[in-house]
C-alpha cells in the first residue's frame, strides 16, 4: 500500500486534503513545528483534527521537528503526552533527544524521522530503526537508485517516505543557517525568512551605494540561490518500484486550493498505476493550475540537477480559485462561497473530488435573497449558480487569469 500524505496548515486545508484523496495529513501544534508562520492547531483543534481524520479512516501526523533548545525541553513532555492521549498516529522528529523523549512520553505514537535529520544511507536508517523509528523521511538529495539500495538494506517494516511535490529549500534537506544569520529568524525553528528567494547584487568595496546585477548570460542570474519546485507527477511508477511507502506533498503554508488540486492530481496518478493503466494527461496538467515556480524532478534522476532558476523567484499564477461549493441540490443549483471576483459570462472550470475538470460558462448568478447579480466581488460572499452536475461540498470553481 502506498500512502499519499498531504499538508494541513489549518482545518480547511485538512478538509480539502482528505476530500481530494489524501490517506494521511501532517500538521503542527502551536510549538515545535517547522512552519511557525502557518496557522497551525491549538490543543483542542488538534484533538478535533484527530477525531475528524479517524472518522474518515485517515491518519494524522504531528510535526515536532524543530531543533529544540534547552528552554523548550521542560514543556515538551506535556505536549508529547497530550498527542499520545488523543490518538495522534505519528510524531515527526529531528532531534535525537526528542526521539528519546517521544519514546518515553508518547509510547503509543509512531516515531517518524524528519528529512531535517538528513538520512542519506541505510546505516543511518537502521540506527533510527533501532532507536524506535517506524519511518524515515529520506533526505531530498537522494537518487532513486540510492533509495532502492536503502530499501534493500533496511527491515521490511521500516517505512520510507519522500517528498514528491512542492517548494525546495536551497539546502534541500534543511539545517540552513542563512535566514538566522541575515535576519535573526531561525529556519531550524520554523521561522525561515527565505533569503534564498531574494534578488542579490554585487557591491564593490569603495562604491558602497552602487549595486551591480549578477548575470551569467542573457537569461539573468540575480536570483542565484532560488530553487525550482519539485514535481514528480509523471514518475509515480518509478517511485513505487523503488520501494517508497509514503509520498509527501510540501505546502502547509500554501492555500487550500493548492492542497486540493495537488492532492487530487497525485491521487489519480497513484490509482492509475495501481490499476495498471496510464495516467490521464488531464491530471498532469493539473499541477500547472496552482501557484508554482518552474518545475523539475529534483535529485531523483541526477546527482547534479539543473535545479536553480536565476531569473526570478516569482510564482507562476495563471489560474485562480473563484469560489468553493458549500452545498448543491439535486437540480445542480449550488450555494458557493466567493474567493475571487466571478461574473456572469465568465468561462470557468468546475473541479470536484474524484472528477475531471469540466469547463462551462456562467449564465446567471443570484445573491442570498434570490436577486440576480452581475458579479460576486466581495470576499467570502455567498451566492448561487447552476452547475454542470451535482457537485459535492468543497468542489472548486476556478478561472484563468
Amino acid at each position: 500500500m502506498v500512502e499519499l500524505l498531504s499538508p494541513a496548515g489549518n482545518f480547511e486545508k485538512l478538509t480539502m486534503a482528505l476530500t481530494y484523496g489524501a490517506d494521511a495529513v501532517y500538521l503542527a501544534g502551536k510549538s515545535y513545528g517547522m512552519r511557525a508562520a502557518a496557522e497551525n492547531f491549538d490543543l483542542e483543534e488538534l484533538k478535533s483534527a484527530v477525531e475528524f481524520c479517524h472518522s474518515q479512516g485517515k491518519r494524522l501526523y504531528v510535526t515536532c521537528n524543530t531543533v529544540v533548545n534547552n528552554q523548550e525541553l521542560d514543556k515538551l513532555p506535556d505536549f508529547l503526552q497530550y498527542i499520545d492521549s488523543i490518538g495522534v498516529d505519528a510524531v515527526i522528529v529531528t532531534d535525537l533527544g526528542v526521539l528519546k523523549m517521544a519514546g518515553t512520553y508518547a509510547p503509543h505514537t509512531e516515531k517518524h524521522i524528519s528529512t531535517q535529520a538528513g538520512i542519506m544511507n541505510y546505516a543511518s536508517a537502521n540506527v533510527m530503526y533501532d532507536l524506535g523509528a517506524k519511518r524515515v523521511i529520506l533526505a531530498r538529495e537522494l537518487t532513486l537508485n540510492e533509495i532502492s539500495e536503502i530499501r534493500a538494506n533496511v527491515p521490511d517494516d521500516l517505512e520510507l517516505e519522500v517528498f514528491i511535490h512542492g517548494s525546495m529549500c536551497v539546502s534541500y534537506s534543511g539545517r540552513c543557517l542563512l535566514s538566522n544569520y541575515m535576519t535573526g529568524r531561525d529556519a531550524n525553528r520554523g521561522q525561515c525568512a527565505q533569503p534564498c528567494r531574494w534578488k542579490y547584487a554585487l557591491v564593490e568595496e569603495k562604491r558602497p551605494n552602487e549595486y551591480y546585477e549578477i548575470f551569467e548570460d542573457e537569461s539573468g542570474g540575480a536570483y542565484i540561490l532560488n530553487s525550482k519546485d519539485l514535481c514528480m507527477i509523471e514518475h509515480i511508477p518509478e517511485l513505487i518500484q523503488a520501494g517508497i511507502n509514503s509520498f509527501k506533498i510540501e505546502g502547509r503554508m500554501k492555500s487550500s486550493y493548492y492542497t486540493a488540486v495537488i492532492t487530487g492530481a497525485y491521487r489519480h496518478a497513484i490509482d492509475a498505476y495501481l490499476s495498471g493503466i496510464a495516467i490521464d494527461p488531464v491530471w498532469i496538467e493539473e499541477v500547472n493550475k496552482v501557484s508554482h515556480r518552474n518545475y523539475y524532478t529534483g535529485f531523483f534522476f541526477d546527482k547534479q540537477p539543473d535545479g536553480q532558476y536565476p531569473n526570478s523567484s516569482d510564482y507562476i499564477r495563471e489560474w485562480e480559485i473563484s469560489a468553493v461549493v458549500l452545498n448543491c441540490t439535486s437540480e445542480n443549483r449550488a450555494e458557493l462561497s466567493q474567493r475571487n471576483r466571478i461574473a456572469v459570462g465568465d468561462e470557468v472550470e468546475l473541479l470536484a473530488p474524484h472528477h475531471k475538470p469540466v469547463v462551462f460558462r456562467i449564465d446567471s448568478l443570484t445573491d442570498e435573497s434570490g436577486q440576480a447579480i452581475s458579479a460576486a466581488a466581495h470576499p467570502l460572499m455567498k451566492f448561487f449558480m447552476e452547475l454542470p452536475f451535482q457537485a459535492p461540498s468543497n468542489s472548486i470553481i476556478r478561472k484563468k487569469k
